[in-house]
């Protein structure tokens, strides 16, 4: 599978950064890709600089902007912003998952709509930014991305424990509590989740690595649905 043609100048302009064109697709590159050609070299090294750029840069906009708020409510808000789901949401908002480079069967199941997927590319993205424009850059880079997250606090909760966010929602509309099925495919070693949750008859679905993951997807999706 060929990354379509263009795709870094595509995604560079959603992301308002200049980064170098092998570094971005070093970035996108998820290890299945990786293994199906050659064992090249794939995003994970990338996905742990970003991580340790995307917390401290996290950390330091809730300690300047929020002043009045205890070292536990800043930790909560750093965790819910950094979360898998809440990355996965941020990455959804700009198409990452459109210029992924997937093995074959990864593809085929969903990869590019699987949160964990996502939140590393998204973190392995950031780490792309600070070797190749620098620190300023991917800091203000974590900020544009993280912004919708932090201008609504009820997404707080939901990134968090969307599950339970849910629940809560659903309980305040006087609505059925939340229905959850979930069903899997694939080997053992690499079983995909798809979760549908229902409340009342408004319904969501969402994939991932493991059932909770899955319906923690689908709650997500279901709440910001019901939310709007």
């Amino acid at each position: 599978m060929k990354q379509p043609a263009g795709v870094s100048s595509q995604l560079m302009d959603e992301l308002g950064v200049d980064i170098d064109p092998e570094l971005l697709s070093l970035a996108l590159t998820h290890r299945s890709y990786a293994y199906e050609h050659g064992h090249l070299p794939h995003n994970e090294r990338l996905e742990f600089l970003g991580d340790s750029v995307l917390g401290q840069a996290v950390t330091v906009l809730l300690y300047t902007r929020h002043p009045d708020l205890d070292e536990g409510s800043l930790a909560k808000r750093r965790a819910s912003v950094v979360s898998t789901v809440a990355l996965a949401e941020v990455a959804r908002g700009i198409g990452l998952g459109a210029h992924l480079r997937l093995g074959r069967g990864e593809d085929q199941t969903g990869g590019r709509d699987k949160d964990s997927i996502l939140a590393d590319t998204m973190e392995a993205v950031i780490g792309a930014t600070y070797l190749s424009a620098g620190p300023e850059a991917a800091t203000g880079l974590v900020h544009r991305l993280v912004a919708p997250l932090l201008a609504d606090p009820d997404r707080y909760g939901a990134a968090v424990d969307p599950k339970t966010s849910l629940q809560e929602l659903a309980a305040r509309r006087g609505s059925p509590p939340p229905v959850y099925r979930v069903e899997a495919e694939g080997p053992d070693h690499d079983r995909v989740f798809t979760a549908t949750v229902s409340v009342g008859d408004v319904s969501s679905t969402g994939v991932g690595t493991s059932k909770k993951h899955a319906e923690m997807a689908a709650a997500l999706r279901l709440w910001r649905s019901l939310s709007d």
